[in-house]
């Protein structure tokens, strides 16, 4: 399961990752991270049976945590499958099949947004 957790300042200078997996013995994917001097927001991947006390434990330490159950959407009416966003992604989310129709495997996506920018039709968009 995919999680944002955003955090301030003082708790992203703390190694709260490593807390919790001493703590609870969970083996958590940091698939990205952005501090800046005021906060910071990671996007953690756990497995799905450990998330609620993973949940539990980041807000208890003082994080914001939100569940992402989608990452990257794809608006079928705009998308012509061009295949721009295959050429951009470095997680390989897009892909063609058989038939050159854009599939997209969303597990891989660490939302880095380049596939939006890439999109000539606006047809993609990330969780904001």
């Amino acid at each position: 399961m995919k999680l944002l957790v955003s955090f301030s300042k003082k708790k992203g200078s703390e190694p709260l990752i490593a807390k919790i997996v001493r703590d609870t013995g969970v083996l958590i994917n940091v698939n990205r991270a952005y501090i800046e001097s005021m906060s910071g927001e990671m996007l953690i991947e756990v497995p799905d049976d450990d998330s609620k006390i993973v949940c539990e434990k980041l807000i208890s330490s003082g994080a914001d945590v939100e569940i992402l159950e989608d990452s990257v959407f794809r608006d079928e009416d705009e998308c012509i499958d061009c295949g721009a966003c295959i050429s951009i992604c470095p997680q390989e989310v897009f892909y063609f099949d058989e038939d050159w129709h854009l599939q997209m495997n969303e597990e891989n996506c660490v939302l880095c947004g380049k596939c939006t920018e890439a999109c000539p039709h606006g047809a993609l968009s990330t969780y904001d």
